[in-house]
């Protein structure tokens, strides 16, 4: 059956719908930035105890962000998220229940320029996530770099996102009452640099990090697709091997995170800028796949689970990329 997207409405929508997505990709790019700028500048100026107060919390808080952090249900459901759900449209696809006694590490694919199916399906409840997974609570890893950043690691830590480390992916996944799902990029910051539209490459053949976590706490193995991810925005062409992406490379070794040269949209025109163009994204939510538990299980193992979990993700992307009007001769390549 194929999935029809709501119509846009009326005018005013579609500018609240706008104004919501202009928020979130300012706010994205530039946030971070201005806590630091704000935590900084309040230090010289007669509010100087308000970041001598936040720091003495930093440091009493260091380690929540590592304990499944601070999620705000307020924040979750805001309908800010809603208008930007709306604007682009984002649906999330369930093909198989998942019992709320378990957990569940989930393999996001692919990461877009800025992960933008990621954050609403799993940091919001604009998709209604909570509805089609009841008894599920969803937790989205992040690069540790973010949370490193005051103010803005607690506006993280509200909408239910984790720093991407072992003991954070642990804590989440180690809870005997189940329940929680974890969700991981798999390609990373890395693979945003080959986000191209009508791209299907994956940087995956090598990563094998989450399945030997799902392995070592026996947790199900939930593959996911989101069509339309890399189609929100255009990339200087950055082949591999061209001085751009030796550049981009040698950043993203240094700093930790990938620089994509990007556009789109403008707030106000349709030929260039910053803001993500109007395309559908679907979110497709594969079957669990069996995981037995062992703490240190052997390469061959891990290569088993691995290619038992490619398969499924090509199975996946098969079934459904007709439905989003993906070529027949389009499949997913792993590098």
């Amino acid at each position: 059956m194929k999935i029809e997207f709501a119509p846009l409405s009326t005018p005013l929508q579609r500018r609240l719908q706008t104004a919501s997505v202009v928020q979130w990709v300012f706010s994205f790019l530039g946030l971070g930035q201005c806590c630091i700028a704000a935590f900084i500048v309040l230090f010289f100026t007669r509010f100087w105890l308000v970041s001598a107060l936040y720091a003495a919390w930093w440091f009493i808080d260091r380690e929540k962000p590592r304990k499944g952090g601070r999620r705000s249900h307020t924040i979750r459901n805001h309908v800010v998220w809603r208008y930007m759900r709306d604007y682009f449209p984002v649906k999330l696809v369930k093909t198989a229940e998942l019992d709320p006694r378990q957990n569940y590490l989930m393999g996001f694919h692919p990461h877009g320029i800025l992960a933008v199916g990621a954050f609403l399906n799993f940091c919001t409840e604009a998709s209604g996530f909570s509805t089609l997974f009841p008894g599920i609570t969803p937790h989205l890893m992040m690069l540790n770099l973010w949370f490193r950043i005051p103010f803005f690691r607690d506006c993280l830590m509200s909408a239910g996102l984790v720093p991407s480390d072992k003991e954070s992916a642990s804590y989440v996944l180690q809870k005997p009452e189940g329940g929680n799902m974890l969700a991981i990029i798999v390609g990373g910051a890395q693979e945003a640099l080959d986000a191209q539209p009508g791209s299907y490459t994956l940087l995956l053949k090598n990563r094998k990090g989450f399945v030997r976590l799902a392995i070592k706490h026996g947790t199900p193995l939930v593959p996911i697709f989101s069509f339309g991810e890399n189609d929100l925005f255009k990339q200087v062409r950055n082949p591999k091997g061209s001085w751009l992406r030796q550049l981009q490379h040698r950043l993203q070794q240094i700093m930790g995170v990938s620089l994509p040269l990007f556009h789109a949209r403008g707030i106000f025109q349709y030929s260039f800028g910053l803001i993500p163009y109007r395309r559908p994204i679907c979110t497709v939510v594969g079957k669990p796949i069996p995981v037995q538990k062992k703490n240190r299980p052997s390469e061959e193992e891990v290569d088993q689970v691995h290619q038992k979990y490619l398969n499924e993700l090509c199975k996946l992307f098969e079934e459904h990329k007709a439905k989003y009007n993906i070529p027949e001769d389009r499949h997913l390549e792993f590098i």
